[in-house]
């Protein structure tokens, strides 16, 4: 099975993100910036599921929201065939340079299309990922829909992995996050499916798998740690997530850049790095 990567609109999903478009030179610096920046963060999840699972030769991954494409490159390099979806085009345009370098097999694929474009030729799909769901307020509703239509792409039986923010006590950057929660959406003209970031619940994960047909079969936590150089790339990072896009959408990008930098004030160390903890959730489920 050749790589794809294909442009899918997941409907407020894609790699922690749930904005909607973007003026395309802000939506490229953004893109470097994810993926110079923020997007390594999550290392220690992709590969602490990759392990769990066995991923290798044989696999034949789908990653929904694949964004800049890091996570599939770390499967490409066990072994594993991959395909990615996503709805963002300039990250889906990073991860094709990263996938598809110049010296690939003349036989590697990139197309554009729907999620059906994904369809693996020879063989079903038998690990489908969607690791950025959970800390958005709107994605419920969209990533049922592709998770169920993922699951039509893959065998019976095959892993589906959620991932998703950890308690809230045991994630320092929750507190930073909140100063995108509060400019956002003020109490009195709060809507339900505006972009932003929210709490993960308990039973988050759980009850995705279950509005989307699939059956747990194990979770995890792991310490995804969030470090940066000095003060304006954590801002950069965290900017570049799409969780402030909502905020910006409603303040001006500097007074929402001075209230992030107060955020992390406190987690600035004496060097001038920017250090915070974080736990991050997976469920593992099974297609029926």
């Amino acid at each position: 099975m050749s790589p794809t990567l294909v442009r899918h609109q997941l409907p407020h999903s894609g790699s922690m993100r749930c904005d909607g478009p973007h003026p395309p030179a802000r939506s490229r610096e953004r893109t470097r910036d994810w993926a110079e920046i923020q997007e390594r963060m999550l290392v220690p999840l992709y590969e602490a599921t990759y392990d769990r699972l066995g991923v290798g030769p044989g696999t034949r991954l789908l990653g929904l929201g694949c964004g800049s494409g890091l996570a599939l490159l770390l499967a490409a390099a066990r072994g594993a065939q991959v395909s990615g979806v996503d709805a963002d085009e300039t990250r889906l345009e990073l991860a094709r340079e990263r996938l598809t370098p110049d010296g690939m097999p003349e036989h590697t694929r990139v197309v554009s299309g729907g999620l059906e474009a994904a369809a693996p030729g020879d063989a079903p799909f038998n690990v489908v990922t969607a690791f950025h769901p959970v800390g958005c307020v709107s994605t419920v509703e969209g990533l049922t829909t592709s998770l169920t239509a993922a699951a039509g792409l893959a065998e019976r039986g095959s892993a589906v992995v959620l991932g998703g923010w950890g308690p809230v006590e045991r994630c320092a950057t929750a507190g930073v996050l909140r100063v995108a929660q509060r400019l956002a959406d003020p109490p009195s003209d709060y809507v339900v499916g505006s972009a932003g970031w929210l709490p993960s619940g308990r039973d988050d994960l759980e009850d995705l798998a279950d509005r989307a047909g699939l059956r747990p079969d194990g979770s995890g936590r792991v310490a995804c740690p969030f470090g940066y150089a000095d003060m304006a790339s954590a801002v950069r990072g965290l900017l570049s997530t799409g969780l402030f896009d909502a905020a910006l959408e409603v303040a001006e990008q500097r007074q929402v850049e001075k209230e992030l930098a107060e955020a992390l004030h406190p987690h600035q160390r004496a060097d001038g790095t920017v250090w915070m903890p974080n736990v991050f959730r997976y469920l593992i489920a099974r297609t029926r």
